[in-house]
């Protein structure tokens, strides 16, 4: 494998770490309302199973409310069924028209849970990066011995693939600190 196919192929890999990362934290409540919640929610539409953001109008009235208005008045209690049966921690409730999921206010201690969660799910990813890093390192020592790269080059992407770490690390630090910033905020 050559010199730039290794660092794109890691770039890619850590890429793709850093946006589980995110959609992963995405999906703690931190008390205010958040289309993200129902990612992933699918329920069956005239036999097909989709996702509600694509039979639905989502909004966000208020701070602590996601209000689903689904465009066929006839899908609000399969919404509702799957909503429940998805166990995302809200009750959903309906009027015939429209369904509401009010946002409880969290407490100190439940946000504290939700802040160690979130280190905790960017411990992994950091973890997952460095692996990557030490599958691309290991593909660089491979090539340099079957002669694809010379040694010098070898020594320079190994630099170059432990900027490309730091940097995505540096991401989910970043995204780490500012959802825990949102949980913590009353």
């Amino acid at each position: 494998m050559n010199y730039e196919d290794i660092k794109s192929q890691a770039d890619q890999a850590m890429e793709k770490v850093v946006e589980s990362f995110e959609g992963r934290i995405s999906q703690i409540k931190a008390g205010r309302a958040t289309e993200a919640i129902l990612d992933g929610i699918t329920f069956s539409y005239y036999g097909t199973e989709t996702p509600i953001n694509q039979a639905a109008t989502v909004s966000i009235p208020e701070a602590r409310l996601l209000v689903i208005k689904p465009w066929d008045k006839s899908n609000v209690n399969p919404i509702k069924k799957a909503i429940s049966k998805a166990n995302i921690g809200i009750t959903p409730q309906d009027d015939g028209e429209v369904i509401r999921l009010p946002f409880p206010q969290l407490t100190e201690e439940r946000r504290k849970e939700y802040t160690k969660e979130v280190d905790t799910y960017a411990e992994e990813a950091k973890i997952s990066i460095r692996n990557k890093r030490r599958d691309a390192m290991d593909e660089v020592k491979k090539s340099e011995k079957s002669g694809d790269i010379t040694e010098d080059d070898r020594y320079s992407l190994e630099e170059e693939l432990q900027e490309v770490t730091d940097k995505y690390v540096k991401n989910i630090d970043k995204a780490a600190e500012k959802k825990n910033k949102e949980l913590m905020s009353v």
